[in-house]
C-alpha cells in the first residue's frame, strides 16, 4: 500500500483534486459577491461543487478502506505470529518426544551397563569428502567429549570421537579404514578384528578378519565388540553376510552389515565414560 502513495498515478489523482477543489473555492467566493440575478458563476460552479463532495466522499470511503485494510494487515500480523508460535511449540514437542524416545531405547543398555555414562547428541553435518560417512555432532568438550570416546545408537555401534571441539566433535565411523575393533562371533566364540574397507563401504559393510581357518563362523551370526581397544565389550556391531578366505595369509574373513544404517543417523550417543576405558 504504501508504494502506491509514492506512483505516478497517486500524484496525477491528488493534482486533479486539488485543481477541483481550488475552482470549487474560486467560485464559490465570486458567486456569494454577485447578485442573484448575475449569478452565472453560480451555475457555473455548482457541477464543481458537486464534483468536489463526490472526491470529498470518495477520499472519506478511501481513508476507511485504507484504515480498515491497516487493520486487517496487523490482524493477519497478529495470526501468523501466533501460527508461527504454535508452529515451534509443535517442533518442540517432536523433539522433547524423540528424546525421550531415545532415552528409553537406551535405557535398556543402561541398566545393562551400569558404569556406562552418555552424552546425547546430534548429527549436524556430514563429510560429503569421506567415503566412510564421517559426520559432525553437536557436542564436544564442554558435554566432555573426549577423543576415541565410542559413538553408539541403540541398534549398534556407530563408530568413536576422531576430533573434539568445544561444542562440537567429528565422528568417524566403523566402515573407516581407520578405525579397528576387537570383536567377537556372538554364536561360535570366534574372535577376530574388524575394520572398513572402501569397496565394503560403498556397500555399507565391513570386515572381520584375522580368523583362524578353523572359524566356527557363520552367515547371520551376531558379531559384537569383544572389549579389546577403545570399545567396552558387549556392543552388537552386525550380522555376517559373506565369508571368504584372504589370499594372502589363508585366513579366513567375513563381510558384516553394521545393525546401524550409518546414512540415516539422526541421534547417537556418545559414551563419555566406561569400567576399564583408557586414560583420555
Amino acid at each position: 500500500m504504501r508504494f502506491f502513495f509514492k506512483s505516478r498515478q497517486f500524484k496525477i489523482m491528488v493534482a486533479i483534486v486539488a485543481a477541483v477543489l481550488l475552482l470549487t473555492a474560486i467560485f464559490g467566493i465570486v458567486g456569494t459577491r454577485m447578485a442573484p440575478q448575475t449569478d452565472i458563476f453560480g451555475s457555473i460552479a455548482q457541477p464543481f461543487r458537486s464534483l468536489a463532495a463526490k472526491i470529498r466522499e470518495a477520499a472519506g470511503d478511501f481513508s476507511s478502506a485504507y484504515n480498515g485494510g491497516n487493520s486487517l494487515m496487523l490482524e493477519n500480523a497478529e495470526l501468523k505470529s501466533e501460527l508461527d508460535e504454535m508452529r515451534q511449540k509443535l517442533a518442540d514437542y517432536d523433539e522433547i518426544s524423540r528424546q525421550n524416545e531415545t532415552y528409553e531405547k537406551y535405557l535398556g543398555i543402561k541398566e545393562a551397563n551400569n558404569d556406562f555414562i552418555f552424552s546425547r547428541a546430534t548429527l549436524i553435518t556430514r563429510d560429503s569428502d569421506d567415503p566412510y560417512g564421517a559426520f559432525t555432532i553437536n557436542r564436544g568438550s564442554t558435554s566432555d567429549i573426549r577423543k576415541y570416546d565410542p559413538v553408539i545408537t541403540e541398534s549398534g555401534v556407530v563408530g568413536y570421537i576422531t576430533e573434539v571441539g568445544i561444542t562440537t566433535s567429528k565422528v568417524t565411523t566403523l566402515l573407516s579404514p581407520s578405525l579397528t575393533m576387537g570383536a567377537i562371533d556372538n554364536r561360535s566364540g570366534d574372535s577376530g578384528i574388524t575394520s572398513g574397507r572402501l569397496e565394503l563401504a560403498q556397500k555399507g559393510r565391513c570386515v572381520l578378519k584375522n580368523l583362524a581357518r578353523s572359524s566356527g563362523v557363520a552367515i547371520g551370526d551376531y558379531v559384537s565388540t569383544s572389549g579389546e581397544g577403545i570399545f567396552p565389550s558387549g556392543l552388537l556391531i552386525g550380522s555376517i553376510e559373506y565369508i571368504g578366505t584372504d589370499s594372502i595369509n589363508s585366513s579366513i574373513y567375513a563381510e558384516i552389515k553394521p545393525f546401524v544404517n550409518i546414512g540415516e543417523i539422526r541421534d547417537v550417543m556418545v559414551i563419555t565414560s566406561f569400567e576399564g576405558q583408557l586414560s583420555k
